[in-house]
C-alpha cells in the first residue's frame, strides 16, 4: 500500500468548505463525509478531512487555533504548470480566499498564495528543475 498524507483541517462552516475545496479542484468522497466531516480528495494519496470544530475536538485536547489570526501551517502542493498555480490561486480567491502573499517567480519555481475561508494557508507551487541554478 502506498503511503497517504490526510490533513485535518478543522472549519466553521462545513458546507461552505467543501464548496470552497471543490471550486478549486478536489473531489468529496462521500464514503468518509457526514454531518461532523467531509474527505475532500485531491490525489490518489492526498486528502483534506474538514472537520467541524466540535469533531476536531474529538483528536485533540489543545485549543483550536484561531487562523486567521495566526498560521499553525503552510500546507503546499505542487502542480504540473505554471498556469495551473494561476488557475487554482484564481478559483480560490473566487471561491472566498484571500491571498494572503504576493505572487513569487523565483525562475525555477512560481508560487501563488492563498488563505481558505477559515484561514488555513496554501501555497501552490510549480517547480521547473532544469531551470534550477546550478552552482
Amino acid at each position: 500500500m502506498s503511503k497517504q498524507i490526510f490533513i485535518n483541517l478543522p472549519v466553521q462552516d462545513l458546507q461552505k468548505s467543501m464548496d470552497f475545496y471543490t471550486a478549486i479542484g478536489f473531489t468529496n468522497n462521500p464514503q468518509f463525509t457526514d454531518d461532523k466531516g467531509a474527505c475532500m480528495v485531491l490525489t490518489d494519496a492526498i486528502f483534506v478531512m474538514l472537520l467541524t470544530h466540535e469533531h476536531f475536538r474529538d483528536f485533540s485536547s489543545k485549543e483550536i487555533a484561531d487562523t486567521r489570526k495566526t498560521v499553525a501551517a503552510i500546507n503546499a502542493i505542487t502542480v504540473e504548470s505554471a498556469a495551473a498555480v494561476n488557475e487554482i490561486a484564481d478559483k480560490a480567491i473566487a471561491a472566498g480566499g484571500n491571498q494572503y502573499a504576493d505572487p513569487k517567480d523565483y525562475g525555477f519555481m512560481q508560487q501563488r498564495c492563498f488563505e481558505d475561508l477559515d484561514g488555513h494557508n496554501w501555497e501552490v507551487i510549480y517547480m521547473d528543475m532544469t531551470k534550477f541554478p546550478q552552482g
